[in-house]
């Protein structure tokens, strides 16, 4: 039987068994290792990585540029990047540098006190974002987090605006998406959420300013928090005029708009806020701009930052709900200014963004080839190949194209052919780093895949 995807189902199952099995036989020292890890929950640092698509991770070892090599020597030429984390490449050398000095030389992992270096990386921020004034977390959640407190107190209102099957981290007013009947509910799987999330936000579907106007027309949203293009469901591009007019919209209705930059970076030095000449009131950003090294910031407009500080009720330097007391250390600042002056700059993003857009390019030739109806999406370094054609204009549409079976499938088959993708779904991210050769080798392996698979 074949689906949408285009796929037959019967002769899909036979291929994720074989490559499953090739896997756990190739991969013996990290089947032991997850049997050993008795006491980590769910057997790993984070239960998130059970998300594999053959059973159980891969144990790392060691990593450089883009290649990471596993704990039963397999090397693997790596398109996830941690999941945009290691954007830079692994262990970029200015950021080993930089933060081998902070430790070994100056010392003081943390201080609570201010550097330099943290001035340095506000100025750089506000350079290339267009906003004057940054603070900085440790996670891109910690960073929107408190970013809607800021938003909440300075309006007086009590909800957040996002788009349905966004991703903004485990950020609890995130966690809703349009129903059936066009009302926001609760997304499935959200565990043990404080309240019921319609308490506390309002949801659109992107690409939908009718939508957005109907939610914000009620007058009690502190702010809209969304991304330029969505990235975690699957690449969802805006169409013409959509930012533009969520911009305006935002401003008739007296709602702040926050730009999640924290996967959209891969659009430009600046993200897509200034790759498309945007103007929120505050960035989100985390992940990337370390060089891997753990670190969230977000930038407040002028206006905003007066009105937030011109307010003596809010307790801004104790315990008021903003900050944490290791965020702005000496080393995730170290890191973050070597990483955004040495490594990922204008010259960096323009060899990225061309070496993606021969991934895309490539892709759009091997798909077409097999008469796949599949598409392929491109946000500067990012490309991700859907089981859709046309591609998915919003969140709920992007969740509906999703095919577990046959993401596993292509996962298994590349990582025993020695190429990582993101594990949630089907995006390949570029690095300084990454050639021309590695593109080709993806897409000879790839090739080889849709062969089997249309068989």
């Amino acid at each position: 039987m074949t689906t949408e995807s285009g796929v037959d189902r019967a002769l899909l199952a036979g291929l994720t068994a074989r490559e499953r099995s090739v896997f756990a036989q190739r991969r013996p020292r990290s089947a032991a290792a997850y049997q050993r890890a008795d006491h980590l929950f769910g057997r790993v640092p984070m239960t998130w990585m059970n998300k594999t698509a053959a059973g159980f991770p891969v144990y790392f070892e060691r990593a450089s540029g883009n290649r990471i090599t596993d704990v039963d020597g397999h090397e693997y030429l790596d398109f996830c990047l941690g999941d945009t984390g290691a954007m830079a490449g692994h262990s970029p050398a200015p950021v080993v540098e930089a933060v081998n000095h902070r430790l070994a030389t100056l010392g003081g992992a943390t201080t609570m006190m201010p550097t330099e270096d943290a001035a340095a990386v506000g100025a750089e921020l506000s350079r290339r974002f267009g906003l004057p004034y940054w603070s900085f977390a440790l996670t891109a959640t910690d960073a929107n987090r408190w970013a809607i407190r800021l938003l909440r107190a300075v309006t007086g209102r009590p909800k957040i605006l996002v788009n349905s099957y966004c991703y903004h981290g485990s950020v609890d007013e995130s966690l809703i998406v349009v129903g059936p009947d066009g009302r926001g509910v609760s997304r499935e799987g959200n565990v043990g959420a404080p309240v019921d999330v319609t308490a506390t936000s309002r949801v659109a579907e992107f690409n939908d300013l009718a939508g957005l106007e109907r939610e914000l027309a009620q007058g009690d949203v502190a702010a809209v928090l969304m991304e330029p293009a969505l990235t975690n469901i699957g690449i969802v591009l805006p169409e013409p005029g959509y930012l533009a007019g969520v911009r305006e919209l935002t401003r008739r209705h007296g709602a702040y708009l926050i730009n999640d930059e924290t996967h959209t970076f891969s659009a430009g030095p600046g993200g897509a806020t200034a790759a498309w000449e945007l103007s929120p009131d505050v960035v989100t950003i985390g992940k990337a701009i370390a060089g891997g090294i753990p670190i969230g910031a977000y930038g407040l407009s002028a206006g905003l930052a007066e009105a937030i500080l011109g307010r003596d009720d809010l307790d801004l330097v104790d315990m008021g709900g903003v900050g944490g007391t290791l965020a702005g250390n000496p080393v995730s600042m170290a890191a973050a200014r070597a990483c955004l002056e040495q490594v990922l700059t204008e010259q960096a993003f323009d060899v990225m963004t061309a070496t993606a857009t021969a991934f895309a390019g490539g892709l759009r030739k091997i798909i077409e080839g097999y008469g796949l109806p599949w598409s392929v999406s491109q946000l500067g370094a990012r490309v991700e190949y859907r089981f859709a054609d046309p591609a998915p204009r919003n969140g709920t549409e992007s969740a509906a194209a999703a095919d577990a079976e046959l993401e596993d499938f292509l996962h298994a088959y590349l990582a025993n052919r020695g190429v990582l993708l993101t594990p949630f779904h089907n995006m390949a991210l570029m690095s300084p780093g990454t050639t021309t050769a590695d593109v080709e080798r993806h897409h000879s392996i790839f090739a080889d895949a849709l062969a089997e698979l249309t068989a």
